[in-house]
């Protein structure tokens, strides 16, 4: 597996236990996290945790389900530090009651979704050696 693509699983439990950790702490002491707190933790669960996991899966499965190779590396390099940047960025944004930072972030985020598409849309459009 690509170093990258474990990277994207491994970053994603990060996200994922990140995000239930703020979500206890803000049930156990409302108030103690500033900013928009819930918006924040849904993000890092359906951006962070989900969304990358399907990231770093998907990379390596998807290419091997159509029997050729990733059309890019370089395009999914970009989409990891992306959609790496983008997150971190809007949660930053919503914690800290920063609109400019969420729209950036935001702006990164759905970059790096467009790329993946794009790269997944070239990979399977691809023949199938397996295909007569």
């Amino acid at each position: 597996m690509h170093k990258r693509n474990r990277l994207f699983i491994a970053i994603a439990l990060a996200y994922g236990l990140a995000g239930g950790l703020l979500a206890l702490v803000n049930l156990g002491a409302p108030g103690l996290v500033p900013g928009d707190v819930l918006k924040a933790h849904a993000h890092m669960m359906l951006l962070g945790f989900v969304l990358m996991m399907i990231y770093g899966i998907g990379l390596h499965v998807i290419p091997r389900f159509g029997g050729h190779p990733l059309r890019s590396e370089r395009i999914a390099t970009w989409q990891f530090w992306l959609a790496n940047a983008g997150l971190p960025l809007m949660v930053a944004g919503w914690l800290g009651s920063v609109n400019g930072l969420v729209t950036l972030g935001g702006i990164a985020t759905v970059a790096a979704m467009g790329l993946f598409a794009a790269n997944m849309a070239a990979t399977v459009r691809l023949k199938s050696p397996l295909e007569k």
